[in-house]
């Protein structure tokens, strides 16, 4: 009798975290109010949703690209020359995004926007303005990430087109990045990330591989990847019509 009656209080409370782990109150908040199973429950939904976007002290990233500088970096292996920023360059790693992180941290939305804006308008628009810009307009997650909407939305505000797409739309993609367009999309766990990571798609090679301008790894921008694991990998549950966002002039 007494499991049939708090069983379904649980449950409220289940739900009650997973409204608001999409609604990206920080985590912080959520964990004292879990313990136990419920909190890992709420800690694999959080890391699931790939609002969390968060880079640690001990993260390889964070060991690869803290404390460098990219300055005036492009990537020019494909067919379209791109302009690289990294969210851990030395210049704004450590600026604040929004109240609760750093660029470094959590910043790789306004890090990927700032290299798709930059490349396709051929005007400056670095990371730190791209921050800027996303919590005035609150596209920022606070305690976690971006919301997904920041990339499509970003773009047409500085007067691109951006076009939702998913893994089932494979050769719409490979076909924009053919035709010189860059792509947007938030990746889940796996080879770019433990939860959520903005990337950008950058080009397709002759073999259908495809190069990548990551906002924490130089090395990964500098490998060619399957194109499988892009598409298997890109977060199935996104947002703003996403996972990939096709973005050109």
């Amino acid at each position: 009798m007494l499991l049939i009656i708090i069983a379904p209080v649980i449950g409220l409370l289940l739900l009650m975290a997973m409204i608001l782990q999409i609604l990206t109150l920080p985590f912080t908040i959520l964990g004292t109010a879990f313990s136990g199973d419920e909190l890992a429950y709420v800690q694999n939904m959080r890391a699931d949703t790939a609002y969390t976007q968060l880079i640690g002290k001990e993260d390889a990233d964070y060991k690869e690209s803290y404390g460098q500088t990219f300055a005036e970096m492009t990537l020019s292996s494909g067919s379209t020359q791109v302009v690289y920023y990294n969210q851990l360059d030395s210049r704004w790693a450590d600026i604040p995004y929004g109240t609760t992180g750093t660029i470094g941290e959590s910043g790789c939305g306004p890090t990927a926007l700032a290299i798709i804006v930059s490349t396709l308008t051929s005007t400056d628009h670095g990371p730190i303005e791209m921050s800027e810009w996303s919590v005035a307009h609150g596209y920022r997650c606070e305690g976690n990430g971006s919301y997904h909407s920041l990339i499509p939305d970003g773009a047409r505000t500085f007067g691109l087109k951006a076009e939702g797409a998913t893994s089932q739309d494979a050769a719409k993609i490979a076909q924009a990045l053919a035709d010189n367009k860059l792509v947007g999309v938030i990746m889940g766990k796996g080879h770019f990330t433990s939860s959520g990571h903005f990337i950008v798609l950058r080009s397709i090679t002759d073999s259908g591989k495809i190069l990548v301008a990551d906002p924490a790894s130089k090395q990964r921008s500098e490998q060619a990847w399957d194109f499988n694991i892009i598409l298997n990998e890109a977060q199935k549950g996104a947002g703003a019509s996403g996972p990939f966002w096709i973005i050109s002039q």
